[in-house]
């Protein structure tokens, strides 16, 4: 067990510039070292996990972008122990043709990319893979707006449902 306990949250975010790109890194450590994948990390205390993926873009490739909606959720369990869960989340650029800037220590490669040279491309993530060679644009989840009540007590709030 490390600092994160034994139930992992994390989010990544899919953004997609004008031409259809999708903005991919690949990693300097971990399973997906050497691998082109979504920008991705662990939800931080204070934040929503599709605040968090926008922050992820961000850190790894220096793109500011803006929420459109929910792709999916993927789960699992590591080493029998751990609950591995990420929210994953259609992000837009703000302003299309921002500069790719990233941390070398962290990204080796940051680059925009066609969801076709993701499908022919050895060097991809297994899950960037199936996501490249499904047509998400069909099945997009959209954000609602809602309030559960102050009983609660959630600070950042918001519910995701499919059209």
């Amino acid at each position: 067990m490390n600092a994160r306990g034994n139930v992992w949250l994390g989010a990544a975010g899919l953004v997609i510039n004008k031409n259809g790109e999708w903005l991919v890194v690949k990693k300097t450590y971990g399973g997906l070292k050497g691998f082109w994948s979504l920008p991705a990390g662990f939800v931080e205390g204070g934040e929503t996990a599709d605040q968090a993926a926008i922050r992820e873009v961000k850190e790894e490739t220096g793109v500011d972008s803006e929420l459109v909606g929910m792709i999916g959720f993927r789960t699992g369990v590591l080493h029998g122990t751990t609950s591995d869960n990420m929210g994953i989340f259609l992000l837009k650029p703000i302003q299309d043709g921002q500069m790719i800037q990233h941390d070398p220590t962290e990204i080796a490669e940051a680059a925009w990319a066609t969801p076709f040279e993701l499908t022919e491309g050895g060097d991809v993530s297994l899950m960037l893979k199936e996501m490249a060679e499904k047509t998400i644009e069909s099945g997009l989840l959209r954000m609602k707006e809602t309030d559960p009540g102050a009983w609660f007590g959630y600070t950042a709030y918001k519910l995701f449902f499919t059209e």
